[in-house]
């Protein structure tokens, strides 16, 4: 494993108790990093935090904006400040086509995959401008970029992400705060729990290497951009989707 440093840095983690969260919590840990949890699933976070050094967890519900601020101030008074903040809980909510979709289905999934990230990084970007350093990685999807069918909530709601990561890479460009987005192919996580067997064979068919990404390898891309290396690329979106899209 390739090392990076993330000694003396604070890193949030959003949907770190399990898949790909926990994945990049583990590294940047494992990098030096204090690495915070936020999750609303209170039993599986304090796993989460129990198996990583030195970690802390704070069961939030990402879409409640009052929520979201009171994790913040709670965040920067047991640690001192936010430095890395990784957007990554997001839902699937099911596939069907468009028409088939409940409106309500279709609320959920964009508040939880756009909404939400736009309330944390809200809250936690005024701290990183402030102290002229920070580093904000959203975890978006290849379905962002292309539109996967069955999944046109899940799929704009991720073109959403990838949009908000361009405009914030150019607002913060000269700040100090480097705002970049992952658009992997799919992982095997809890998440596929979701999808019908006919969705998953699509993407696997879709993927060139012909097997789906592995947790560890976005992680590790994921902790690059967390990293002070990182510091001429913002608003960019990097693609791990062995070979899927080339754009």
């Amino acid at each position: 494993m390739n090392q990076i440093d993330l000694k003396g840095r604070v890193a949030v983690v959003t949907g770190g108790a399990r898949g790909i969260g926990l994945a990049v919590a583990d590294r940047a840990a494992q990098s030096g990093a204090t690495v915070v949890l936020w999750d609303r699933d209170a039993a599986r976070l304090e796993q989460a935090v129990a198996s990583l050094p030195g970690a802390a967890g704070i069961a939030v519900d990402l879409t409640d904006e009052a929520a979201v601020r009171d994790a913040v101030a709670r965040t920067e008074a047991a640690q001192g400040r936010i430095d890395i903040l990784v957007n990554n809980a997001g839902i699937t909510g099911g596939n069907a086509p468009t028409w088939e979709l409940p409106v309500a289905e279709w609320r959920r999934v964009v508040e939880v995959n756009l909404i939400a990230p736009y309330l944390v990084s809200a809250a936690v970007l005024p701290g990183m401008v402030a102290r002229g350093y920070g580093r904000l990685v959203n975890i978006a999807s290849v379905a962002g970029k292309e539109g996967n069918p069955n999944a046109s909530h899940y799929s704009a709601s991720k073109a959403g992400l990838i949009a908000l990561t361009k405009s914030l890479g150019k607002e913060l460009a000269g700040k100090g705060v480097m705002v970049n987005c992952i658009t992997p192919a799919a992982a095997k996580t809890e998440l596929f729990d979701q999808m019908t067997e006919a969705q998953i064979a699509y993407m696997l068919g879709k993927i060139p290497m012909g097997r789906f990404v592995k947790v560890e390898e976005i992680a590790a891309l994921a902790v690059w951009l967390m990293s002070e290396d990182c510091s001429f690329s913002t608003g960019a979106v990097f693609d791990i989707t062995g070979g899927r899209s080339t754009y």
